[in-house]
Formats: C-alpha cells, sequence, structure tokens
C-alpha cells in the first residue's frame, strides 16, 4: 500500500545510486531481459532514464528514447511502474513526466510508442485502455516471452502505458 502523504518524486539518473535503483526496477519488472550496471550506463549514455521514488524508495523508471532518422516523428516512452504501486495513479503521473521530456526530444511527434512484455498484463491493459494498439510482437533471441509494440497518434496520446 502506498503511503499517500509522501509525494511522488521522480529524478533523471545521474550517478551510480540512480543508476542502480533504475536497474532494480526494470529488472523486477524485466526478468526475461535483467541488465547489469554497465547496460544501464550504457542505455543513460543513449536515452533519458528517469526513476520514480516514493520518499527514498523506487517504485518505477522511464525510458524516453531518442528519435531516430529513420522516425524523426516517433517518441517512444516506456513507463514502468512496481507491482504494488500500480493502479494509485502513480504510473500515470510517470508517464505524464515522461512524456513532457518526449516532447523536447520531438517537438511536434506524430506518433508515441511503447513497449511492453507480454507477461505484463497490468501493463499492457493500461496503455491499450489509453488508446494504443498493438503494432508489433516479438521476442528476443533466447527468450521465451515476447514484447508488444504499441503505437498510439500523438493527439490521442492523453493517457499512459503502466508497466
Amino acid at each position: 500500500m502506498t503511503d499517500h502523504t509522501t509525494p511522488l518524486r521522480i529524478a533523471r539518473v545521474t550517478d551510480e545510486a540512480s543508476l542502480r535503483d533504475w536497474r532494480h526496477v526494470h529488472n523486477l519488472i524485466i526478468p526475461p531481459d535483467a541488465l547489469t550496471l554497465d547496460e544501464v550506463r550504457e542505455r543513460a549514455g543513449r536515452h533519458l532514464l528517469d526513476v520514480a521514488y516514493l520518499g527514498d524508495v523506487p517504485i518505477g523508471c522511464t525510458t524516453v528514447r531518442r528519435p531516430t532518422p529513420d522516425a524523426p516523428a516517433v517518441a517512444t516512452v516506456i513507463t514502468r511502474i512496481l507491482p504494488a504501486h500500480r493502479g494509485q495513479g502513480l504510473g500515470t503521473a510517470l508517464y505524464a513526466h515522461a512524456l513532457l521530456h518526449a516532447q523536447a526530444l520531438v517537438p511536434s511527434p506524430d506518433t508515441f510508442e511503447t513497449i511492453v512484455l507480454a507477461s505484463n498484463e497490468d501493463g499492457l491493459r493500461f496503455a491499450l485502455s489509453r488508446g494504443y494498439t498493438e503494432c508489433d510482437r516479438y521476442t528476443l533471441d533466447g527468450a521465451t516471452v515476447p514484447y508488444v509494440h504499441l503505437r498510439v497518434r500523438a493527439g490521442a496520446a492523453a493517457g499512459a502505458t503502466d508497466g
């Protein structure tokens, strides 16, 4: 149960402690694709990574991917909330924060995308209820659980993905 007197704090991954916190949340939510600290450091150099805290406890994280030359008007935002903190509006708040950062990287996005592990039913339900639709499903080499790639037109991206 969340202590609603403790405000949600969102911080950019900038040091070893925040790298560990981001990795902790990511690896709990996506165990088949657990990352090392070196892999998180590499991602932090390419993408915007944030950690959500209640007090000093990490309860979520985001990845905002930079646009690519092949898709300059596509903003990719991935939000993860630990299961004990879902359904309380925290994912929505975290995603709204990440969306603002995505729009700074892609000032006029035509599409928002997200990726959810297929076994994360809460994350899929959350994304689908906010207008995202599945556009691809793929399984990484050696994995058994697929990822679901979802997309929504920018004008319809009022919601969040909470996964």
